[in-house]
């Protein structure tokens, strides 16, 4: 692939619920252009984007995939990114890379959970944004309200672009046409609407529209349309079928003119970290600067390794160019540099600002990484994007003994390629419990090391993740001394508790004076106290939100020892935390249910029978109903079955963290008694 200018790239970002077509809306613009002979489908597994046996397999997208095409002379960057809410971290780190982002919403079902959640993501981030509503050859639609339900849900900066005509086989184009036929609304007041918001953005054009009334010409109207588009005043609507390619050739004709190049659109919100002091650092498209990349995504290919895919965002990037990634001091040479075409590498020279690439076999580069090639870039950072909480879980355990390893060196792996997968470690049960945002997030997992990677695991319902944190402030005191005929221990510490905010961790605070306990002792002191804050205090639960203050203490010349006040600490603490009122925290979740509206009633007495909250209820599209609100996860354990029970298999659910919150007393009378403390013979 040759080099363009940057003024010449586009990067986009294909955003929407689970099997709106953005798939194949990929696969039709690439027709189009002529970046593949036919056109593939989802049903038939041969699309360019679902190009994982995995994806063909459950026939929908489960990571985001990037393929690149060329329109008038403009390279245009698609990330097509997974639609069902289970796989959103991919969605959403793709947001890190676009400088646009296309909505994508059925004509059929309209606006649904994942295309809200990524218009606000979105916006949030200052990214660009389109609304594309695709399928418009479905029988039986009513696009004018689909239109008013967008207006009324995302706002009236929220204009057509675009209008069907001649039921839906043509789209008729409306910054430069007033006049023509549409399927619905009229193409010149539709016109009219979207000029007079463009010139709002130009004082000049708004003074000489207002002396001649003659419209702007499609040049004048560039610069207040991306004006526009960056300040979130104009959020156009374009209209397509990706099955007959109505409105296909209109949708390239607004990224090549009108979609913002990486010049036009908002900076990247990367900051500087300097002698502790954050500031903004502006990251500048141009490519004679030193070379800035972030990296927002990572693959473990199983042919050529660890894979770090980079949105360049200042400078040049070179094959055989020497880079660094975050802070490491130590660089890596850039032997190949690729560009990414569904499944395929296709290696290339240079990469300018816009421009997504790929390197390989570097083990310095993480997920969310800055790429450079100056030291002076070496605090520079992209601001983080915000992931949802995975809170499914399962515990898992190999069947065949021996393969411990394996499974930990696997779990490493999927945890690096995806930033909503965790895997936790819990010593005490002897438990390896992974975390994800869904049933199908997780079975996709399952799935994927199965099949790609031979393991055969069984699974079963984790321990919640219960905490504990204090009510009340008091003081421990613990004097270690132990004597066994040679050298000795010693170590003596007072400390004090006291409770935090929720939400707040810990903090640990070092108020000893006179030399009480020598400085060279307060890092052993502050071990002791994280072991007993990793322990908990009455029923097994890490302890959270408080503070730990160490006042005074005691040594000795010659028995003093790390392991004595790390011991002292640990057991001060533990006396301390236990007469603050200990209470067990447990995690809350927001939950959002869709169902037919025949079965709103079953489905709200069964969450309130299960401790929960209704916060709400909201028409959807189809019949269907969304419920929300908040409940203790412990009551989720076997929801998805009475979830498929209560509504004949109709009903899909998701979940996001929301705090933490005290259980009954009767729950933390349960859990004390059930907690079996190991080695308690200093306690």
């Amino acid at each position: 692939m040759s080099v363009k200018p940057s003024t010449k790239i586009r990067t986009v970002a294909l955003v929407g619920h689970g099997s709106v077509g953005k798939t194949t809306l990929v696969e039709s613009l690439l027709a189009a252009t002529g970046a593949i002979a036919n056109r593939g489908t989802v049903e038939k597994g041969n699309t360019v984007c679902d190009y994982d046996p995995l994806e063909k397999q459950l026939g929908h997208s489960l990571q985001s995939a990037l393929v690149s095409l060329t329109s008038d002379d403009t390279r245009i960057h698609l990330l097509d990114t997974p639609g069902y809410p289970d796989f959103a971290g991919q969605a959403i780190g793709a947001l890190a890379a676009a400088d646009t982002a296309l909505i994508v919403i059925s004509a059929q079902t309209g606006i649904e959970l994942t295309a809200e959640r990524m218009f606000t993501l979105a916006g949030e981030r200052g990214v660009c944004r389109m609304i594309v509503i695709n399928k418009i050859d479905a029988d039986n639609l009513d696009l004018g309200a689909l239109v008013d339900v967008i207006r009324e849900r995302f706002g009236k900066q929220c204009l057509l672009l675009d209008l069907p005509t001649h039921h839906a086989q043509e789209v008729v184009e409306l910054l430069g046409h007033d006049d023509g036929e549409s399927d619905f609304a009229s193409v010149a007041a539709a016109h009219r609407a979207l000029i007079d918001q463009l010139i709002e953005e130009d004082d000049d054009l708004m003074a000489r529209y207002l002396e001649d009334g003659a419209d702007p010409s499609p040049q004048e109207l560039h610069a207040p349309f991306e004006a526009a588009l960056r300040a979130g005043h104009l959020i156009p609507i374009l209209f397509v079928s990706a099955k007959t390619g109505a409105g296909v050739p209109q949708l390239l004709d607004a990224l090549v003119k009108l979609a913002p190049n990486p010049t036009e659109g908002n900076p990247p919100p990367f900051f500087k970290t300097d002698a502790g002091v954050q500031e903004t650092y502006a990251a500048q498209p141009d490519d004679a600067l030193p070379a800035l990349a972030h990296v927002f995504k990572v693959v473990m290919d199983p042919f050529i390794g660890k894979l770090g895919i980079f949105r360049v965002h200042q400078g040049t990037l070179r094959k055989d160019a020497q880079l660094f990634a975050g802070s490491n001091k130590r660089g890596f040479k850039v032997n190949h540099l690729y560009q990414l075409q569904g499944k395929d590498y296709v290696e290339v020279d240079a990469l300018v600002p816009g421009d997504i690439g790929a390197v390989a076999k570097v083990e310095e580069i993480e997920f969310d990484c800055v790429l450079h090639d100056s030291h002076e870039l070496d605090n520079v950072h992209l601001k983080p994007l915000a992931f949802p909480q995975p809170m499914h879980g399962l515990a898992v355990q190999t069947q065949r003994k021996g393969d411990e390893q394996r499974l930990f060196e696997i779990l490493h792996k999927l945890e690096m390629e995806d930033p909503c997968f965790t895997v936790e470690r819990h010593p005490g049960t002897n438990e390896t419990v992974i975390r994800g945002l869904g049933d199908m997030h997780l079975r996709a997992k399952m799935l994927r090391m199965q099949q790609q990677f031979k393991l055969e695991l069984t699974t079963s319902a984790p321990q919640i993740a219960y905490r504990e944190t204090i009510l009340g402030e008091a003081e421990g005191h613990c004097r270690h001394k132990k004597q066994s005929g040679g050298a000795g221990q010693f170590g003596e510490v007072m400390l004090r508790v006291a409770p935090l905010e929720r939400g707040a961790g810990f903090e640990f605070e070092d108020v000893v004076k006179g030399g009480a306990i020598p400085g060279v002792f307060m890092q052993a002191v502050e071990k002791g106290v994280q072991q007993a804050l990793s322990e908990g205090a009455v029923a097994g639960f890490p302890l959270h939100d408080l503070r730990v203050t160490v006042f005074d203490g005691k040594t000795h010349a010659v028995d003093g020892k790390e392991v004595a006040f790390v011991a002292a600490a640990r057991k001060a603490t533990l006396d301390a935390v236990r007469a603050a009122t200990p209470v067990v925290l447990e995690p809350v979740v927001t939950i959002e249910v869709v169902a037919p509206e025949s079965a709103i009633g079953d489905l709200t007495g069964d969450l309130a029978s299960k401790r929960g909250h209704i916060t709400g209820t909201q028409p959807r599209p189809m019949g269907t109903v969304a419920i929300s609100g908040q409940m203790p996860l412990a009551e989720l354990g076997d929801y998805q079955s009475r979830l498929k029970s209560l509504t004949g298999g109709q009903g899909s659910y998701t979940l996001a963290f929301s705090h933490y919150a005290q259980v009954s007393d009767d729950t933390q009378a349960k859990l004390v008694s059930a907690f079996k403390p190991g080695n308690l013979a200093d306690d």
